[in-house]
């Protein structure tokens, strides 16, 4: 299971309330020379893909979130790129100290982009789940295309705007405000949530302010809470299961939400909410903002419903031990006193390992597991379901 969500957002600013839902055409003649980039899904659910910077290649996050494409400040003194004096910018977790910087060419999916005005900042192995990524590849960059993401075959290609290569249900989408981003709208059970950014670099299922949540039915549901990583830092948000969410006519039965307190990013931006690849990943995806609309075609992962913790450990997975990142409220490992930062070398008498499973912080309530601490402690955890 990934038992992690990381975040990473620029800045970016509200965009005007999209139009009403409509239902997809059926699809034109499809632009059959666009290539298709094959992907992995980092462990924080990100697109991770290969492209070249200055004809060299790199690994790269596909980021609608991001308004302006980022280059790791790890490659750019490696490739001693000049850095002219930034801004601090805001991100999940709090702020980050950038700089500007001017490579020759950028090219994504057979498009290259020529002297292209980029940010460079510290790209902390945190925000992915894994280490060694140079670059974040934002709207400016992808924003002029249609977007064709097959999460289930992952793969990826660029299509001029206005192709339709699938048909399937459709929902409005734009980009807009002062610092561009992807925006669309939901309905939550009855309720419509305007201004919701569509963001592939978030690898959580979808995101709401805490007015957003307390205007919906579905506030009365029990929260826990988990926690996000970003480039500014960890943010602590609620967590709730909540039933009815729709896209379009394309329904999900089941789906995490994530609660920002007042005054976190969301709102600071002028978002009511954040759709993530969390819940696009159900879906073979066609974001083309300048034709005014998100496709979304379901596949057979789409009503499954989420997994839930029964343990209340937000962990971190190393070569030999566990780190309990998080605390869940309420669970039964605040229960028993179980604090941030202690580590887990054997479960049930058998040590961890990088490839040993993962599945008990999810498994059936009623199950105990003994955990032995790396100071030599053993401890019974008993799981429940507790939101």
């Amino acid at each position: 299971m990934r038992c992690l969500v990381f975040l990473f957002f620029l800045l970016c600013a509200a965009a005007p309330d999209a139009p009403p839902i409509t239902r997809a055409p059926a699809p034109p003649a499809l632009e059959t020379e666009a290539p298709w980039v094959a992907f992995t899904l980092t462990p924080a659910e990100q697109i991770c893909f290969q492209a070249v910077v200055d004809g060299h290649s790199v690994t790269a996050i596909l980021d609608t979130g991001v308004s302006t494409s980022l280059l790791s400040r790890r490659f750019v003194d490696a490739a001693r790129i000049r850095v002219r004096r930034g801004h601090a910018a805001l991100a999940i977790g709090g702020t980050v100290a950038t700089g500007w910087v001017d490579p020759s060419s950028v090219t994504v999916a057979a498009r290259t982009v020529h002297s292209p005005r980029l940010m460079t900042a510290p790209l902390p192995p945190a925000t992915t789940g894994q280490a060694a990524i140079d670059l974040l590849v934002g709207s400016d960059i992808i924003g002029g295309y249609a977007l064709d993401i097959d999460y289930a075959a992952q793969r990826f290609r660029l299509l001029p705007s206005g192709n339709l290569p699938f048909a399937g249900s459709i929902a409005p989408l734009r980009i807009g405000g002062e610092w561009s981003t992807y925006v669309t709208d939901i309905l939550v059970g009855n309720h419509h949530l305007s201004r919701m950014a569509v963001d592939t670099g978030d690898g959580s299922a979808i995101t709401v302010t805490q007015p957003a949540w307390s205007a919906l039915a579905e506030k009365h549901r029990p929260t826990s809470s988990t926690i996000s990583y970003g480039v500014g830092g960890a943010a602590i948000v609620d967590l709730a299961i909540v039933p009815g969410v729709r896209s379009g006519t394309a329904p999900a039965r089941t789906v995490e939400m994530r609660i920002e307190p007042s005054g976190g990013y969301t709102a600071t931006i002028g978002m009511n909410g954040r759709i993530g690849s969390g819940f696009l990943r159900h879906y073979r995806v066609l974001l083309d903002p300048h034709a005014g609309r998100m496709v979304l075609l379901p596949d057979s992962s789409a009503d499954t419903p989420p997994l839930r913790s029964t343990s209340g450990l937000i962990l971190r997975r190393d070569d030999d031990r566990l780190t309990v990142l998080h605390v869940m409220r309420g669970g039964p490992a605040e229960a028993d006193g179980w604090q941030a930062g202690e580590q887990i070398c054997a479960v049930d008498g058998l040590p961890v390992s990088a490839e040993a499973s993962l599945h008990w912080p999810v498994d059936a309530a009623g199950r105990s597991v003994k955990l032995a601490t790396c100071n030599g402690m053993t401890r019974t955890l008993t799981l429940r379901a507790f939101y």
